[in-house]
């Protein structure tokens, strides 16, 4: 079955950029909720419901067609906020460093140019979503999901990724998304990202 990892830090260490509050609520209700609906779709389901979440989403024309829009929901959200939790950190201010440095620089111009067009995707989603860094035909790209969606369901593997549901950010930003957006590059766990860059270089 399927289980809610824990949290790699304290549900305070993101403060102030990302609260306590939201961090326990973001956690323990919305992704376990994932979590539970997601063992109760598959349940039955032994050869499916045994396999690792990635696994799952890799294979979804192996779900049944009456379930398969379920799984990609949740299935989606639970790799999604697994993935999320780890590539953020209590350790602030981090930048990009080695090839991960230089790969940003070539395909966008810099972290700053990178930065600007993460943001302007961001923001600029409509409704609930994701944004992605994902490599796609041998360079980096900025990608958007919509709802539950994945990258990995494409083929594609994320190595940074910004959770725009309103349940992220509503209890301290309200309805200023750009305020979050802008605030959680200080909480980026760039060492993180860089080790899932190198996995595929």
């Amino acid at each position: 079955m399927f289980t809610l990892p824990d949290l790699p830090y304290d549900y305070k260490a993101l403060e102030p950029e990302i609260d306590e509050e939201t961090m326990k609520l973001h956690h323990d209700k919305h992704h376990g909720t994932y979590v539970k609906n997601l063992n109760d779709i598959l349940s039955g389901n032994g050869d499916l419901i045994n396999l690792e979440v990635s696994q799952l989403l890799n294979n979804i024309d192996k779900v049944p067609d009456n379930l398969r829009q379920k799984v990609i929901n949740n299935g989606g959200q639970h790799y999604n906020h697994s993935f999320f939790w780890q590539i953020m950190s209590g350790k602030k201010g981090q930048k990009p460093s080695g090839e991960l440095a230089v790969t940003l620089d070539k395909d966008f111009g810099g972290i700053e140019k990178f930065k600007e067009e993460f943001e302007k995707a961001a923001i600029g989603r409509f409704g609930s979503g994701w944004i992605w860094l994902v490599k796609k035909d041998n360079k980096l790209k900025i990608m958007e999901t919509v709802n539950g969606d994945s990258p990995i369901t494409m083929g594609l593997e994320p190595i940074l990724g910004l959770d725009v549901w309103e349940h992220a950010y509503y209890l301290k930003y309200r309805n200023l998304r750009a305020s979050y957006v802008k605030a959680w590059w200080n909480v980026v766990n760039w060492e993180e990202v860089g080790n899932r860059f190198n996995k595929w270089r």
